[in-house]
């Protein structure tokens, strides 16, 4: 677990875009167990790629995106275990991958994009994945 003294710029980052941080399994499964409606899940984390590219373009699609999920939310992988592993159960198939972002449309996992495909691309890179995402399910 990393002290959370470091880990807090990184949290308020998605939180003062509009996230609600899921620091519990109850928490996750309160908002994934929804039958209706569009969520959207970043596991954020400490890493590069997170703070170089996951943060930026999700806040950019984020601002940009005539459609949007109807919520946002994060859980903080290293730090939120509980509640990082509860939502990882809900992205089945894929494995664990931090930083992750994964949207849920009426209870069901619809798109997600791994670490992988965060690593070496630019935030407009990411943000043009995930608006073209919520154009087809939010």
């Amino acid at each position: 677990m990393y002290p959370e003294q470091i880990v807090a710029p990184m949290r308020a980052e998605l939180v003062i875009a509009g996230f609600d941080e899921l620091r519990t399994a109850d928490a996750v499964d309160s908002v994934l167990n929804k039958p209706e409606g569009s969520v959207l899940v970043v596991v954020n984390s400490v890493c590069g790629c997170a703070a170089g590219a996951a943060r930026p373009g999700v806040k950019l699609a984020i601002e940009k995106s005539a459609k949007r999920p109807d919520l946002l939310t994060t859980v903080f992988a290293g730090n939120d275990a509980e509640a990082t592993a509860q939502a990882r159960k809900h992205f089945a198939p894929y494995p664990p991958s931090s930083p992750a972002m994964a949207l849920f449309k009426d209870g069901k996992l619809v798109h997600f994009i791994e670490r992988h495909h965060i690593e070496g691309r630019s935030p407009e890179m990411i943000a043009e994945n995930l608006m073209m995402a919520f154009d087809q399910f939010c």
